[in-house]
């Protein structure tokens, strides 16, 4: 268990934005901040779908880190926002080697929660020799069982928010969500396609913390193109088991052995339940684990933010004593 209270460094903002080509169709959006002679360490998003935001910043040293966040394919300020052609986890895998390269890094520290957590622990399966070392949180693997809870069995204990996400769609389609929400979000009627979008990712959202969050007005209402886009990446990957189901990315993470790895955990994590985390920790046995007892799945909640950032502080110490 970590000692003491970690907060999230202050407020900064990139030094150098751009977008990079992949392949024929995308443009991967990427920023730096912190240090440009800095330790450089590469943060990716979950999702899948979502995009970085400036907060994801802060759990780093900005005067010891070269922080580096990028958009995925189709995310965030990635173009063409919300494609799917093209766009599968050995295309992501790809493109992050390839940012690497054209930023002229040799090794990285790489830090992902969620589906990040997926992304970096098969990148770094991918390309050992690029990676020092692996923070991660909230681990999803994308076994069948991992999308059959988010999918059904999280009704077990968010009902209320299970029924809302069936509630909008007609009682002949309630018993196969992903297939009904699928044909509305990817319709050409932008009406019904940001309706069902908004219904979908209102679901996630739903059941992301242990407490429930504070009301708050809300004067920030997310555009329809954003929401769509989110929920169509979402989709067209949990449609493919994340690209990576028929593997057993568990027995893969025992070649992982020389890479330090710290593994964090919320308790309650109704998204990504802990079994996962623990099952990858057997894999791993050299990695520090963290379960933290108070915590869900966001990580903005204390316990796992604390964590978070003592996780990238004690890189630090250890990368300085090198």
């Amino acid at each position: 268990m970590f000692s003491q209270s970690y907060k999230l460094f202050p407020e900064i903002t990139p030094y150098a934005t751009n977008w990079l080509k992949v392949g024929k169709t995308h443009e991967i959006y990427y920023e730096e901040c912190g240090n440009p002679d800095g330790y450089p360490i590469i943060f990716l998003h979950g999702g899948p779908g979502s995009g970085c935001n400036p907060t994801q910043r802060r759990f780093f040293d900005p005067s010891f880190y070269r922080i580096i966040l990028l958009d995925q394919r189709g995310c965030g300020r990635s173009k063409p926002a919300g494609e799917t052609k093209d766009n599968d986890t050995d295309a992501l895998i790809s493109d992050i080697e390839v940012l690497k390269n054209h930023l002229n890094i040799e090794k990285w520290l790489v830090f992902g929660g969620s589906w990040g957590s997926t992304l970096a622990l098969t990148y770094a399966i991918a390309h050992p020799t690029s990676v020092t070392g692996l923070i991660l949180r909230g681990i999803f693997l994308s076994r069948s069982h991992e999308l059959d809870w988010f999918l059904r069995d999280i009704n077990y204990f968010y009902p209320e928010a299970y029924e809302a996400l069936r509630a909008y769609l007609p009682n002949s389609e309630r018993d196969d969500v992903l297939k009904a929400y699928a044909s509305r979000v990817f319709s050409n009627d932008s009406q019904l396609a940001s309706e069902a979008a908004r219904h979908w990712n209102a679901f996630e959202n739903s059941i992301m913390t242990l407490l429930p969050r504070a009301q708050q007005m809300n004067t920030n209402i997310t555009p329809a193109e954003i929401e769509v886009a989110r929920a169509r990446v979402q989709i067209h990957y949990i449609l493919n088991q994340c690209f990576v189901g028929q593997r057993d990315l568990i027995k893969e993470a025992e070649t992982l052995q020389s890479i330090p790895t710290t593994i964090i955990q919320g308790r309650y994590d109704m998204v990504c339940p802990p079994v996962s985390a623990w099952d990858l920790k057997s894999a791993m046995p050299h990695a520090s684990f963290h379960m933290i007892p108070d915590a869900g799945h966001s990580a903005m909640e204390i316990g796992i933010t604390s964590a978070l950032v003592e996780a990238t502080e004690c890189f630090k110490m250890a990368l300085k004593e090198k």
